[in-house]
């Protein structure tokens, strides 16, 4: 009854954005939930159901007792089916490994990306400020800057393509 109580108390929605699961294992994650829960409610349904039969009823209804006594036979002799489930549990734990081994590889890609995010916030942190750097530093990092200007300036050109349309013209004259 308690894991009743604490499943009804899990929020479902707050665990796939906190973990950050991926689509496939959210929409398998709520496809079993939905099984589940359409299992518990067949179940319920049957388990409500009576499951006597009143023999005694039908001999006073029907004529023909030849058939009250071959039912009564019959569910005397009945003995219900036992299936195996190994089958089933295996392909449970199959699908338990498999979602353990994506949720792991989330959790690498995740460490990764914290430590990517990390090293970068450490650039960032420790990058000199753009008033501290020199042109000569600016095309010592980006060679390829240097060489364009360099070819414009050859070619008798002072303006930057595109400039003006995207930010407009700044002479006073």
């Amino acid at each position: 009854m308690a894991s009743k109580v604490a499943a009804k108390a899990v929020d479902f929605a707050r665990i796939y954005s906190s973990l950050g699961l991926s689509k496939e294992t959210i929409s398998s994650l709520q496809a079993f939930r939905k099984r589940h829960s359409e299992a518990q409610r067949i179940h319920t349904s049957l388990a409500a159901q009576p499951t006597t039969v009143d023999i005694a009823h039908y001999r006073g209804v029907l004529k023909n007792q030849a058939v009250v006594d071959e039912a009564e036979r019959v569910l005397k002799g009945f003995k219900p089916v036992t299936y195996d489930v190994q089958a089933h549990v295996k392909a449970i734990e199959a699908f338990e490994t498999k979602a353990v081994a994506k949720a792991e590889q989330t959790s690498q890609r995740i460490d990764e990306e914290l430590k990517e995010l990390q090293a970068t916030l450490d650039n960032i942190e420790q990058a000199r400020s753009f008033d501290d750097l020199s042109v000569e530093q600016v095309g010592e990092a980006h060679p390829h800057l240097m060489q364009t200007v360099e070819t414009m300036m050859k070619k008798g050109k002072w303006t930057v393509p595109g400039y003006k349309e995207k930010f407009g013209d700044l002479a006073m004259a």
